[in-house]
């Protein structure tokens, strides 16, 4: 035997579904009336003149200068006489003291030195051009003049000799400068009568006539 079936009725569930509808129902209505005068109330405030003033810059009227100082007229000057004043005023008495300083006469200047050349010694003649004259100047006819710058010592040999000016022959100069350093003897020169080394200048002629 078959059970009945009981169905169920839910009248609950569906009034709160049409409750829920007629709330939408009246917020969208609401918000199609807030809409549709907002809209219009930006459009009437759109469409209404619009009022502008133009504002003019107020023009600053320049102040007058002012007047002139007065012009005074300077006081002419007073010249006063000044009085003339002298002074007068003695002289001290002054016991200036003179002294006198004798200065004595400045020493006299050495006296000069006097210098003797180196000389030759007439006891002892140096040999002359003759006896130094080189034969193979004598055969090729060589002549002239060569003078010798001497170096004498304190004892009267030669030292040195150099040639200051040439016969124009080196073989006469050779032979006058060698005889000189090897066998000339002078009196040394002297400084106050003392004997000191000094220079002296000699002429030495080659010459075939003699």
């Amino acid at each position: 035997m078959e059970r009945p079936v009981h169905r169920t009725e839910k009248p609950a569930s569906n009034k709160r579904t049409i409750g829920f509808i007629v709330v939408i129902a009246v917020h969208a209505l609401m918000l199609w009336a807030l809409t549709t005068g907002l809209a219009k109330t930006m459009v009437d405030a759109l469409l209404e003149p619009i009022e502008t003033r133009v504002i003019e810059e107020a023009q600053q009227i320049p102040e007058a200068p002012p007047p002139p100082p007065p012009k005074f007229d300077a006081p002419p000057p007073v010249v006063m006489d000044m009085p003339d004043v002298v002074i007068t005023q003695e002289a001290a008495p002054t016991s200036a003291i003179q002294v006198t300083k004798k200065v004595a006469p400045p020493p006299p200047p050495p006296p000069a030195d006097v210098l003797i050349p180196p000389r030759t010694n007439p006891r002892r003649p140096n040999a002359g051009a003759e006896e130094i004259y080189p034969a193979m100047s004598k055969r090729l006819g060589e002549e002239g003049t060569v003078v010798l710058l001497l170096s004498v010592s304190e004892e009267g040999r030669v030292t040195e000799a150099k040639i200051d000016q040439s016969s124009g022959f080196e073989r006469l100069d050779e032979a006058a400068s060698k005889e000189a350093v090897r066998s000339w003897r002078f009196l040394p020169g002297t400084r106050n009568g003392k004997p000191e080394a000094m220079q002296m200048r000699i002429k030495v002629t080659f010459s075939l006539k003699g």
